[in-house]
């Protein structure tokens, strides 16, 4: 099907202070970056050359509190469409940390690798 829509790049929204970001969602999103063989990009809410884009990708596709909460991860496709994967909890790292497993595990992973993507 060569007119099937397929992953293009990984957006990983974050902070190098926070610590459900760096390391875990960083190592976490070059691991999912590379079993979806797209690029990562890597937006530092506190670095203002990145600032805006992080802004906007938050606030047009992801959880867009004024204060948001990071990380935030977006998968960009071919087709121009992004979805909003997972948004990092205010709670114990552990919690984002299972949050990533399971995606990580998910069957929506799996279809995706497999060109069944939704």
């Amino acid at each position: 099907m060569p007119n099937a829509r397929r992953p293009t790049r990984l957006t990983l929204v974050l902070a190098d202070w926070c610590p459900h970001c760096v390391p875990l969602s960083d190592r976490a999103g070059r691991r999912l970056a590379r079993l979806l063989r797209v690029p990562i990009r890597r937006l530092d809410i506190d670095d203002p050359r990145q600032e805006r884009a992080a802004d906007r990708i938050v606030r047009q596709f992801g959880d867009p509190d004024p204060d948001y909460l990071i990380p935030q991860v977006f998968l960009e496709w071919s087709d121009g469409s992004v979805d909003h994967l997972l948004t990092g909890f205010s709670e114990q790292v552990a919690r984002t940390a299972r949050a990533w497993n399971d995606l990580l595990a998910s069957d929506w992973l799996r279809d995706v690798r497999r060109g069944l993507a939704r």
